[in-house]
């Protein structure tokens, strides 16, 4: 299916994903976030696609924020739905039980800081720039980031950001746990396929259910989380997949998953 502002393609069992507004830095608006939903509900029942890699268009910028022209004439009531709407629609990309990896190719403002935030794991170029102005526009983020960047780097990190407005390069990004790697601008894209394919390598049914004891124990007390990781190391256990695993190990091959 063709879009207007993103574009997907499906390569080596990757669905790569687009923003595809470069005149204007990607910036988010309503049609995009739609088009970013219907895409992540597809990619959920597709079985050719175990890892989703997201990108911007351009060499300058991932995402930029949000489309200042749309978000101006926003109104409270307008306001507190497209909010909502853009929370659902990360949320989807947070919990669709396959791993993202957010290639920060320049400019992650705002709302591009917030869908890389939502992503497993974020990967920048050098030259990337990240944070949340939105108190420079009278605002605060809405799309998730107070709350994610909270979690990830810590209430203090959170608020330095969210309240100064501004932006910190990828190796400040990368010091702080925003970004887990850093890559000269031409080594980005091959680094994040790189990690997408040693992924893609293991059982698929494991990689979501840790996946799911991450995201949801995170939010738990230990006691509890640690709970939950049991109950799902037990559904593992009774997976075709750790029959296999286990047997390529002792049998010192490579082993044949199935997603089973």
């Amino acid at each position: 299916m063709a879009y207007e502002n993103l574009l997907f393609e499906k390569r080596d069992r990757i669905g790569f994903i687009t923003f595809n507004r470069p005149k204007v830095l990607n910036a988010l608006n309503r049609k995009t976030m739609e088009e970013l939903r219907d895409i992540l509900i597809a990619a959920r029942e597709d079985d050719e696609v175990r890892v989703l890699i997201l990108t911007g268009a351009g060499e300058k910028s991932f995402v930029a924020g949000a489309d200042i022209a749309e978000l101006a004439v926003q109104t409270p009531v307008s306001g507190k739905e497209t909010a909502a709407f853009g929370q659902g629609v990360l949320h989807l990309l947070e919990t669709i039980g396959k791993p993202s990896i957010a290639a920060i190719n320049g400019f992650a403002l705002g709302g591009g800081c917030e869908v890389a935030l939502a992503c497993s794991m974020r990967l920048a170029s050098k030259t990337a720039k990240l944070g949340q102005p939105e108190v420079k526009l009278g605002i605060i983020p809405g799309y998730g980031g107070s709350q994610r960047l909270a979690r990830l780097c810590g209430k203090g990190v959170a608020h330095e950001l969210c309240l100064t407005g501004e932006l910190i390069s990828a190796e400040e990004a990368l010091r702080i746990g925003l970004v887990n790697h850093v890559y000269e601008p031409a080594e980005l894209m091959p680094a994040a396929e790189a990690l997408a394919k040693k992924i893609i390598a293991n059982a698929p049914l494991a990689v979501k259910f840790a996946m799911e004891a991450i995201e949801r124990g995170s939010e738990m007390p230990l006691a509890e989380g640690q709970y939950l990781e049991t109950i799902i190391f037990g559904l593992c256990a009774a997976t075709e997949d750790m029959r296999e695993g286990t047997r390529a190990f002792l049998e010192k091959r490579q082993a044949q998953f199935r997603g089973k």
